[in-house]
């Protein structure tokens, strides 16, 4: 021990001293400590020295600091030391660097508010933490969600959270995320939303539980116990909710800056309302219960809105309108009993004033009357054995008996409120288990500390045993499973304070002998107290100066309890009459209902009925117990059992505790107060976990982590091939104590301390490594660097001496010259710098004079004229004075007289009246006449001196008046004689001016006459260089203009070129945009239809359940329904056929069926909208495609010939006429089936007239549409016949289909009938001839509006140029305006251009719809005579011929399979549903199953039989589908299908007979095209098909891969050696060193290769499979991020590497696979970056810029996510600065992103299926025996 001391205190060793500000302050050994020492010299972080004074009798030695490589660590046990200052650090670094607000104390969660809105809680957040183990994960509220949620499914016990803390530490917002967490991932059972009722509670709770607080906004004032329910799936079936503790005297009273209850204030916010008029509200001002805390205004919230939320939430839970408005009559009523005033009558009695508003309005709103309550408010009734008594009582009590009934009232309330939340959340489901969520109040200590903080910390003594208790039990059952020795663990035992408070003659069992006491009081108890405890209990003391107080020593701290206000507390009395005037309320029945429920006996976890304190409402009633012995039951006595009740619920559940911290009193965000997050941790028991975990082992490490860790301490001798017995040598060796470890079956458990031990060892020993490998290093690279400059010092003396000799002569040389130029020079400089200096001299005196001559002058000038106008002015300014003054006197001799006249006027109307006459009526009011009449004269003296000081002021004024006028007459005068003088000044003046003029413009007109003749010559010359210059100048110009015509023609052609790539990409991106969402409502579709599929099942077994008798016989009965829209009509029908068949038993089955028909009709709803909504998007991305083909059309239309252009138009048409076609047929086939099915439901009239006629005119109709085509068939199947023959005439035998086709032509002996299909292909021909003349010319048309538009483009360039040139010459504001309005103008012409065209396509369109409809109808009036019994020539084919066995016959095959309509199911059952990939379709060709079902559906074609096509193609898609929802989680299967559907739907294409298929054929591949349907919408269909298998795919590799990214990816150490394991804590993370059932990369990869050899064993398309490979990449890459994200102990510089090779391991598999060119790569690029993020320098602004430019597929919340994780592994790293991470901040702050941290793991991109014709050959085909395809026939 003294050893490891010694080595551990030595120079530079940090340790912690306590510091009055800081509690615990940071210093560094300054010396090393030596045995005997008294003292420590340190030195503070700032610079300071300090001698540390050491305790003389224990020497104990400072605590030392945790290694860099500990601070921060997700867990506060994985600290090598534990003790409270490295506790306050580690949260303190987490929380205000890295701004983690959650951190893990071994089984505690501790939570720190950040007072600000963290992205740390969406539905992403939720998905990561789901499933994944506690430890694994970075700490997290829902981490412990998660732990309690899996733990109850694992063990199948009941689980607890116990969220505590104090007021405005976050407890309900902790509680409220939990709850969120368990609704997210649990799901619901029913329709009713059950977690949303959950979540609605909140609001509704916080309304009426929570205030305004000095220290939170949102305090909870009451605790709560929320039980959530769980059905034997685990998904949330119900919730139930105890309260205990409701602060009842916030109603009546608030401190300063406090506020009453929330409900109160958002009622008075929405008094203006309609609905709350009638509630007689105002602002919170104006009631006496809202606003002594002086503050209703909570900043930033809304109550007006919130009551809105309010509201809803009471809707939701099933509260109507009228109970809310009952709820609300009742809270307004509160109000108003709060405003009644009550005086003082006498000493003993007290009145309320008669018609008090108040009152009055109370006694409204209950239905009570207004003289029963205002007497019983003053008075109270007396009872004795014989008699009964009414008493007056004083003012005072008065108004403590009005407060007392509106917190009764109040607490009734909140008692119903819960009851009827309770009852919302109840359900009929059994309950598996449930997860309570304890959101309860923490310990606290005030100045003055009353019942309510006596009741609420010895709640928390009791959950504080709960929880020591727990730890102990948890850290024993380590030891005892690791089957190491252990020792009894010594830690707190509270149970003396409980005792001390519960047990007998205990606080509260003499607080209730008190309070049966008739005259028992505060200080007897007191005294009671004091005699009984204050020598026996060392827990109980009293205090010094005081006899009504008593001080109790709790688990965290002493708190003084103040005995005055106890016994009122705890009896709670309210006035029995107040309560029956209530209850007898005839007009409120809620009120009524509110105080019947308090009649029913109650639990003993009732809630206390505290006057002024908190209240435990009763939730489950017991009714074994009547009411009146509920009643005599005091507070105290009711909390102690309802506190009982809950620890025996904690103690039947496993419980999961968070504990919250507030860092601030001031609510700033981020703000880490030491001082009072250590006072909470000491009494959350956080520092109580650490001591008990301290006292025992607290490091452990797996044998493999221990060895990976510290083998650098080992020697070679030292490694044996038993890492165990290695790793107990090694510790042997190391530490010499064996008390400090222990060796268990897995693990090593180490004292606190012994691993910080082994780490300075650790870091010592690699120092010392990297010491010795720099002195190498640095020897060898000085050696090389000496040698190198010595040869290079020779060679540079050798030239620089030579250099420097052949420098000096040339110098010399120089010199010499130098001396006798600057001789001449110098001379001719003084010269012409001496007569320049007299030239300018001379010039200079000429000016000068001259200048102050004119000065003078003009000052003389000035002067004159400044005279003339101040004699004006001041004249001016006299005469206005003069004016305004008698004005004045004017208004103020108006207003004096104005003034006496009505005073003579009042005197006389005072006169006027008849004194006697109000002597007679006011008797006894003489003197106050006379007052008033002395008064009177009073007034009117002073009336008397104010008129004569006002004559004075008058004559004053008058006399300044006529002296005033004098003045301005002689002003006058004087200015009469001023103004002559000046005119005559000016006159004498003007004429010395004209004088001067006169001779200097003669002497100017004699110099100009000299020099002009001079001039003028020398400016000729000037002109004539000038326009030489100018000349020269204008071609540059013009040179210049040419070249930059030139460019900006350039630019203007590459900006074009951009643009036009720009808009392709825009259109390909809403492409794929329209894509996905048209997949994900598939995705959707899909589930309604398992939905929809499951109800029937259950429906089908309920109705076969009830009606053992009525059973289906055919399993594939249910197969043969569509469930795809396009066939429901005709499996409606089939349904309905069957159905009609069953017997009586129908009634049965409708009764049964109509037990779900509300939800049947909302799914059929659904489906109807979902189908309207994808055939919107189907229509959306048709136009998107088209719009896409048009613009890659547009672009290349200058590049094809004219005859292109003129193909692609008529194909165009084609098109549109087939569209329109194929619409007109798909319309008529939907009116007969609506026919149909009115016959069927009988809506219709099948016998009426017109129905028959209508029906025969669409049949006649149909069947000579299908009779025209089959001729048409004929005639040409006959033609080629003939051609044939004419060719082969050996091989006529042989020639099987033309020579039937030539039979069934000789079979037609009807002439008329042949005559009337030559004429119709008359007609047919005529048509088109004239459809091709009409082509023709439109052709022609086209080609001069071409010829025209290329004129018109060229004209346009010209003018463009012009232009151009034209604004180069403008300056740069008028070329841009002019650039503006002529792109303006431009646009506006194009826009008319295109508003042309499209009127005339409209025209167009509607000509060829009209065209069209003639043609029809024309065909249906020529098919009225005709027969139905025309048969198609594929039923005429010899059944004999499959019989002929030559061999010579397989190469005649036709690639057509045949069977009979009752081998349809056979046919599905034996291809589709009971196929197996890994057994009988492993040998098989790729897609036979595909190529089979074709073949068939050919047939059916072949045959014209329209019925087997639409029935195989159903059974088809069904089956599928039904495999699908069989066996969607094997891989294999779902791969098999989707290859199989895929290649089918390429067949439907590759022989659908369209142009775009066919050239990818083969002649003979062309022959087996479809002839008779057209299965374009079949195609679509599959299509949709195709999509949901995808994306069932890729949920079932997904499902496969989750669980081997993370371990393969992050956690597996790829590169051995790269990363070291740090120590670990309690919630222990999953090990990086690879175990046996450990997934690594190679998992990865070899999974990755099994699912792309299926799929290509299968067939699968090799576009599908990159496709699918870069969904199963992106799924990698987001996964892994994510979870980088959420674990720090992922983010160091060795796992960057990890990271990076892996990715490169995944790269390389690409190249092997030849998928580079997939984009899968790309989608790792943010995993990729983030790793770069870990390895890059952290430190100066150009490493910041860095960054910022690098990651740019990263978010600026994940890249200052990472920085803020990254944590050093060893010492040698360093961890980022806050400053580096705001500059980060600041760089990125401008980018546009999204605020989300993680990636969406559940992203699909769209999927595309690109046509790939098969090469194989149809008849080549041969159909496996093991698929029992026997009844299958060849043709």
């Amino acid at each position: 021990m003294n050893q490891e001391l010694y080595y551990m205190f030595v120079k530079l060793a940090r340790v912690w001293i306590p510091d009055a500000e800081e509690v615990w302050k940071s210093a560094a050994l300054t010396k090393n400590y030596e045995d005997g020492d008294g003292s420590l010299q340190l030195a503070l972080e700032d610079g300071t020295n300090l001698e540390h004074k050491l305790d003389p009798k224990t020497k104990n030695l400072p605590y030392l600091r945790n290694p860099d490589i500990l601070v921060g660590e997700n867990d506060l046990t994985a600290l090598s030391y534990l003790h409270e200052p490295a506790v306050l650090h580690n949260l303190k670094v987490r929380f205000i660097d890295s701004k983690l607000i959650y951190t893990y104390c071994g089984i505690v969660l501790v939570a720190i508010n950040p007072y600000e809105s963290l992205p740390i809680y969406g539905s992403d957040i939720i998905n990561a933490y789901s499933g994944q183990n506690m430890g694994d994960m970075d700490p997290h509220i829902f981490a412990v969600a998660e732990e309690a949620y899996k733990q109850m499914a694992r063990d199948e016990r009941n689980q607890s959270i116990i969220v505590s803390g104090e007021s405005g530490a976050g407890k309900t917002v902790s509680a409220k995320y939990a709850m969120r967490y368990f609704a997210t991932v649990s799901g619901t059972t029913s329709e009713a939303n059950v977690e949303q009722k959950v979540l609605a509670s909140n609001p509704i709770m916080e309304a009426i539980g929570n205030a305004k607080t000095t220290r939170n906004d949102n305090s909870s004032r009451f605790g709560k116990y929320i039980e959530i329910g769980f059905d034997p799936r685990y998904r949330i079936i119900g919730a139930n909710m105890r309260t205990y503790l409701l602060e009842k005297s916030r109603v009546v009273f608030q401190a300063d800056e406090e506020r009453n209850y929330h409900i109160f204030y958002q009622l008075c916010a929405s008094a203006h309302l309609p609905e709350l008029k009638d509630l007689r509200l105002g602002s919170a001002n104006d009631f006496l219960y809202t606003r002594q805390g002086r503050s209703p205004v909570i900043e930033g919230v809304d109550d007006t809105k919130e009551l809105s939320t309010t509201r809803h939430a009471f809707t939701l839970l099933g509260v109507n309108e009228s109970y809310q408005m009952g709820l609300f009559q009742v809270l307004a009523a509160i109000l108003h009993l709060g405003n009644v005033e009550v005086k003082d009558r006498d000493s003993d009695s007290s009145v309320i004033p008669p018609n008090n508003s108040h009152l009055t309005a109370f006694c409204e709103l209950v239905g009570v009357s207004y003289q029963d309550m205002s007497h019983w408010l003053c008075h109270r009734k007396l009872r004795t054995a014989t008699e009964t008594y009414i008493k007056t009582v004083p003012r005072l009590q008065a108004v403590n008996s009005r407060d007392a009934l509106a917190k009764h009232v109040y607490a009734k309330l909140f008692s119903w409120i819960v009851e009827h939340v309770n009852k919302a959340l109840v359900t009929n489901i059994k309950q598996r288990s449930f997860i309570g969520v304890l959101d309860i109040y923490g310990f606290e200590t005030f100045e003055i500390n009353s019942f309510e903080q006596f009741c609420i910390n010895y709640a928390n003594e009791k959950l504080q045993q709960q929880f020591n208790m727990h730890v102990f039990k948890l850290e024993q059952e380590e030891y005892m499973r690791e089957e190491i020795p252990w020792t009894l663990i010594d830690f707190y035992d509270n149970q003396p304070c409980i005792n001390l408070i519960e047990a007998k003659m205990g606080v509260l069992d003499l607080l209730d002998e008190e309070c049966k006491m008739p005259k028992g009081s505060d200080e007897s108890w007191a005294q009671k107290l004091y005699n009984t405890h204050l020598k026996t209990c060392s827990l109980f003391q009293k205090p010094r100066l005081s006899n009504r107080a008593f001080i109790i020593q709790h688990f965290a701290d002493k708190v003084e309890y103040q005995c005055e206000g106890f016994l009122e507390k705890n009896k709670d009395t309210v006035n029995e009459e107040q309560i029956n005037v209530l209850k007898a309320s005839k007009k409120f029945p809620l009120l009524v209902e509110l105080f019947q429920d308090g009649e029913k006996a109650v639990s003993p976890t009732g809630q206390p009925q505290g006057a002024g304190g908190r209240t435990r409402l009763s939730v489950k009633p017991d009714k074994g117990r009547t009411s009146s012995r509920e009643h005599k039951k005091t507070v105290g006595c009711q909390f102690r059992n309802s506190l009982q009740m809950l620890m025996d619920t904690l103690n039947a559940t496993t419980p999961h505790y968070v504990r919250c911290i507030k860092p601030n009193d001031f609510k700033l965000a981020f703000s880490f107060d030491p001082m009072r997050a250590v006072q909470q941790l000491r009494a959350c028991g956080v520092l109580e976990t650490i001591r008990i975990s301290a006292a025992g082992f607290p490091s452990r490490w797996t044998y493999q982590e221990f060895y990976s860790r510290y083998r650098v301490l080992m020697k070679q001798k030292d490694v044996l091939q038993d890492k165990r017995l290695t790793c107990r040598n090694v510790l042997e060796f190391l530490v010499q104590d064996q008390d400090k470890y222990q060796f268990g079956k897995t693990k090593i458990f180490f004292r606190a301390g012994q691993v910080a031990y082994l780490e300075k060892l650790r870091s010592d020993k690699l120092r010392v490594a990297c010491v010795r490998i720099q002195k190498t290093i640095r020897c060898w690279l000085a050696r090389k660097k000496f040698l190198r400059q010595r040869r290079s010092a020779i060679t540079i003396q050798r030239f620089t001496r030579g250099f420097q000799a052949r420098c000096l002569a040339k110098f010399m040389r120089r010199t010499s010259a130098a001396t006798t130029i600057q001789k001449y020079q110098r001379m001719c400089v003084a010269r012409r710098r001496y007569r320049q200096k007299q030239a300018a001299a001379l010039a200079m005196q000429t000016i000068l004079r001259a200048y102050m001559a004119r000065q003078k002058y003009r000052a003389l000038l000035r002067e004159s004229k400044a005279v003339v106008i101040q004699k004006h002015a001041r004249g001016l300014l006299a005469r206005r004075r003069f004016k305004r003054c008698l004005r004045a006197i004017v208004y103020l001799q108006c207003c004096l007289r104005r003034m006496r006249a009505r005073w003579e006027l009042k005197k006389l109307k005072i006169e006027a009246r008849s004194v006697e006459h109000f002597k007679k009526l006011n008797i006894g009011m003489e003197n106050k006449i006379m007052q008033l009449q002395r008064r009177i004269d009073e007034q009117n003296n002073n009336h008397r001196a104010t008129v004569d000081k006002l004559a004075t002021l008058e004559a004053g004024h008058a006399a300044d008046s006529e002296r005033m006028r004098v003045e301005v007459t002689r002003l006058r005068g004087v200015e009469e004689d001023a103004r002559n003088n000046a005119n005559r000044a000016n006159s004498l003046q003007g004429e010395l001016e004209r004088l001067k003029k006169e001779l200097a413009t003669t002497q100017k007109e004699k110099k100009t006459i000299e020099d002009w003749a001079t001039k003028y010559r020398d400016e000729m010359e000037k002109m004539v260089s000038e326009l030489k210059s100018q000349n020269g100048l204008l071609k540059s110009e013009k040179d210049d203009l040419n070249r930059m015509i030139q460019e900006q023609r350039q630019q203007m052609t590459e900006q074009m070129a951009r643009a036009i790539a720009e808009e392709t990409q825009q259109l390909e991106t809403d492409l794929n945009e329209e894509r996905s969402r048209y997949q994900n409502l598939l995705t959707e579709h899909l589930r309604l239809e398992e939905k929809h599929d499951d109800l029937k099942e259950e429906m089908a077994l309920s109705s076969n359940t009830s009606r053992p008798g009525h059973r289906r016989t055919d399993s594939t009965h249910s197969s043969n329904e569509s469930e795809y829209t396009y066939n429901s009509e005709y499996a409606e029908a089939d349904e309905g056929s069957r159905v009609s068949e069953v017997d009586g038993g129908r009634a049965h089955m409708d009764s049964g069926r109509g037990m779900d028909t509300n939800l049947t009709l909302k799914l059929q709803k659904r489906l109807g909208e979902l189908e309207q909504d994808k055939q919107q998007l189907r229509d959306e991305l048709e136009n998107k495609e088209e719009l896409f083909q048009r613009a890659r059309a547009r672009d290349d239309v200058e590049h094809k010939k004219a005859r292109g252009a003129e193909l692609e138009y008529e194909s165009l048409k084609r098109q549109e006429l087939e569209s329109e076609n194929k619409k007109l047929k798909h319309n008529l086939a939907e009116m007969r089936q609506s026919l149909l099915g009115n016959q069927a439901t009988g809506a219709g009239a099948p016998g009426s007239p017109a129905y028959k006629v209508l029906l025969d005119q669409l049949n006649s109709s149909s069947e000579e549409l299908d009779v025209r085509k089959e001729e048409v068939l004929i005639l040409r199947s006959q033609l080629v016949s003939q051609k044939e023959a004419t060719h082969h005439k050996d091989e006529k035998e042989t020639m099987t289909e033309p020579t039937h086709h030539v039979v069934d032509v000789s079979k037609l002996k009807d002439t008329d009938e042949i005559k009337q299909a030559y004429v119709g292909l008359k007609d047919t021909n005529r048509l088109l001839e004239s459809q091709l003349q009409a082509q023709r010319r439109s052709y022609d048309n086209e080609t001069e509006g071409l010829r025209s538009e290329l004129q018109n483009v060229k004209e346009e360039n010209n003018r463009q140029q012009q232009l151009l040139a034209q604004n180069l010459q403008l300056p740069p504001e008028a070329r841009i305006e002019a650039s503006l309005q002529h792109e303006i103008t431009r646009l506006t012409n194009e826009n008319l251009d295109l508003m042309e065209q499209l009127e005339k396509q409209d025209k167009t369109i509607r000509k060829l719809k009209k065209q069209l409809k003639v043609y029809s109808k024309r065909i249906g009036e020529m098919g009225v005579g005709q027969t139905e019994g025309q048969t198609s020539p594929g039923q005429m084919v010899d059944e004999p011929v499959r019989a002929v066995s030559i061999p010579r016959r397989e190469k005649d095959f036709q690639g057509m399979l045949e069977y009979k309509r009752q081998d349809e199911l056979k046919l599905v059952k034996n291809l589709i549903l009971e196929l197996k990939p890994r057994g009988v379709a492993v040998n098989l060709i790729p897609g036979l199953p595909a190529y089979i079902l074709f073949m068939c559906l050919r047939h059916a074609d072949y045959v014209n039989d329209d019925e087997k096509v639409r029935t195989l193609l159903a059974s088809t898609i069904n089956c599928i589908k039904k495999i699908l929802k069989k066996r969607g989680d094997d891989f294999e299967t779902v791969s098999f299908w989707l290859a199989n559907t895929c290649r089918f739907l390429h067949c439907l294409k590759q022989y659908s007979g369209d142009e775009v298929f066919m050239k990818h054929n083969s002649a003979r591949q062309n022959e087996h095209c479809l002839s008779n349907f057209d299965l374009a919408e079949y195609r679509q269909v599959i299509s949709d098909l195709a999509i949901q298998i995808y994306q069932q795919l890729i949920k079932c590799m997904e499902n496969i891969l989750q669980a081997m990214i993370v371990s393969g990816m992050l956690e597996h150490e790829t590169i051995q050696g790269v990363s070291g394991v740090k120590p670990t804590g309690l919630r222990k993370r999953t090990s990086s060193i690879a175990d046996e059932g450990m997934y690594t990369l190679e998992s990865i990869l070899r999974q990755l290769g099994a699912f792309h050899s299926t799929m290509c064993q299968h067939g699968t398309d090799p576009e599908l499979i990159k496709q699918v490979v870069k969904q199963q990449f992106y799924i990698i890459g987001a996964v892994t991020l994510n979870n980088l994200l959420l674990r720090k102990d992922m983010c160091s510089w060795s796992k960057g590497m990890q990271i990076r090779y892996n990715v490169s391991q995944l790269e390389e598999w690409l190249r092997d696979k030849n998928l580079m060119a997939c984009g899968a790569k790309e989608t790792l690029e943010p995993l990729i970056q983030a790793a770069q993020l870990l390895q890059v320098k952290k430190k100066t602004d150009e490493d910041a810029e860095a960054i910022c430019s690098m990651c740019h597929a990263l978010t600026t919340a994940q890249i200052v996510k990472v920085l803020n994780l990254y944590t050093p592994v060893n010492e040698f790293e360093e961890r980022v600065s806050v400053s580096f991470i705001r500059t980060i901040q600041t760089r990125l702050r401008g980018r546009c992103e999204s605020p989300q941290l993680l990636m969406d793991t559940k992203v699909i991109y769209p999927v595309t299926f690109p046509f790939n014709p098969s090469a194989l050959a149809l008849e080549t085909i041969q159909i496996p025996s093991s698929l029992n395809l026997g009844f299958l026939v060849r043709v």
